[in-house]
């Protein structure tokens, strides 16, 4: 039974995933979310008193997939700088692949942080994986200063990290343009191209793997 009522809810976080995405907070309907998820609409009451609830739960599953992701890359032992570039195709890969990513976002834009209520009376998200992206980027970036890796930017640090993260948040902009995923790939590497010989030493970029095309197998490895 239990077993059952947890693949219950993914379905429903799945469904709102996509309806989130595709229609915005204000526009998306529990009852459209229950009906996507093949479930009536008492069952999805059972697991989300609200849609705010359900928004959270979205934006959980968008941190979680974030986090783990992270953690394989650091546990496969790829240095802090290099899991950074991998992290970004992996947010490339998974704003195509996985909705709760690109619903993450659009959620938090929507619906704001700590302050005023968002659209159509929704209270500030709790989860906020906007702020969960750039801590991970922030996070990585620091890992590659302590470890040597950014000498370079040593001398003007927090101009190198305002444009790393800067250039994160754009991927998720040019994703919502509608751009395939080939493109988003090739613009993340080009991306890198022209950040890396600013970061790391002289001649060191061509140490880093900047283009990478994710696989089924590449996808399970880190962590979605």
């Amino acid at each position: 039974m239990q077993e059952r009522s947890e693949r219950t809810r993914r379905r429903l976080v799945h469904a709102g995933a996509e309806m989130f995405q595709r229609n915005g907070y204000a526009n998306a309907t529990l009852g459209g979310i229950a009906a996507a998820a093949g479930v009536t609409k008492g069952a999805l009451y059972f697991h989300f008193a609200s849609k705010d609830e359900l928004a959270e739960a979205v934006q959980q599953r968008g941190c979680a997939l974030l986090h783990d992701a992270v953690r394989a890359l650091r546990e496969d032992g790829v240095s802090p700088l290099q899991a950074l570039i991998d992290i970004t195709h992996w947010l490339a890969w998974t704003l195509h692949e996985e909705p709760a990513i690109p619903a993450s976002f659009r959620i938090t834009k929507e619906c704001g942080g700590p302050g005023p209520r968002g659209p159509a009376g929704a209270r500030p998200v709790i989860v906020d994986f906007h702020g969960a992206w750039i801590s991970a980027v922030s996070t990585l970036l620091r890992l590659a200063r302590d470890a040597g890796e950014l000498p370079a930017a040593g001398r003007r640090w927090e101009s190198a990290q305002a444009l790393v993260a800067a250039a994160a948040c754009g991927i998720e902009t040019m994703s919502a343009t509608g751009m395939s995923y080939a493109e988003l790939q090739g613009k993340v590497a080009a991306l890198w191209a022209l950040l890396l010989p600013s970061l790391v030493a002289v001649g060191r970029e061509r140490e880093y793997q900047t283009e990478a095309e994710y696989s089924g197998a590449q996808a399970v490895r880190i962590g979605w």
